[in-house]
C-alpha cells in the first residue's frame, strides 16, 4: 500500500515543530511521503530529510505551495483521499473499507481546513470526535491502517539504530 501525507496549511512561526511531529511520525509509522503546503518553510524539508538520512529508509517530503493541485493530481492518479477530521465518520467504521484502498493521500490540517477539502475527500475520518493533535490523529490512523505492522517496520540504510534495552540508551551507529 502506498500512503502519502498532505501537510495542508503549514505557518512558519506557528507550527515548526508540529509539522516536524507530522513528519516523523508518518515516517516511523509507515507513510513514503509528507507534502508540505502552506508556508514554505526549507527548515522542516532540511531537518526531516536529515533523520531520514541518518535514520533509514526510503521517505520523501517535498513543498507544493497549491494543495488544491496536490488533492486533484492524486485523485487523478488513482490515490484515495483520506482526510484526518475530529468532524468526521469514526474510523473504526470505515478501516476495513480503507484497508481495501492501493493508495491513500492522507489529508492532516493545521489552521482551519477550507470547506472544499471536506468535499474532495473520499473519506472523512475522525480518531475521535473530540478536540485533539492532528500527530495524535495520524498515529492513531497509521496504527489502524497497517494493523500493528509498522511497529516493527527495519529501515533500510540506517546509519543510526536503537538496542531497545529496558534501561539505558544503546545506538548503533554506521
Amino acid at each position: 500500500m502506498k500512503v502519502k501525507v498532505l501537510r495542508l496549511g503549514h505557518r512558519k512561526k506557528r507550527d515548526l515543530r508540529l509539522t516536524t511531529h507530522v513528519c516523523l511520525t508518518a515516517r516511523a509509522l509507515g507513510a513514503d511521503e509528507v507534502i508540505l503546503s502552506g508556508e514554505e518553510d526549507s527548515s522542516v524539508l532540511t531537518s526531516v530529510r536529515d533523520v531520514a538520512e541518518r535514520w533509514g529508509g526510503k521517505f520523501k517530503v517535498s513543498y507544493e505551495k497549491n494543495w488544491r493541485k496536490v488533492l486533484m493530481d492524486y485523485k487523478l492518479k488513482g490515490y484515495k483521499i483520506v482526510h484526518l477530521t475530529m468532524y468526521g465518520i469514526p474510523i473504526q467504521k470505515k478501516i476495513k473499507t480503507i484497508k481495501k484502498c492501493g493508495k491513500l493521500l492522507v489529508v492532516v490540517g493545521s489552521e482551519k481546513v477550507p470547506g472544499e477539502v471536506y468535499s474532495v475527500a473520499d473519506y472523512n475520518i475522525a480518531v475521535t470526535n473530540q478536540p485533539h493533535s492532528e500527530v495524535a490523529a495520524l498515529a492513531v490512523f497509521l496504527h489502524e491502517l497497517f494493523g500493528g505492522k509498522e511497529l516493527n517496520k527495519q529501515f533500510r540504510n540506517a546509519k543510526l539504530k536503537i538496542v531497545p534495552k529496558e534501561r539505558g540508551k544503546e545506538v548503533l551507529r554506521k
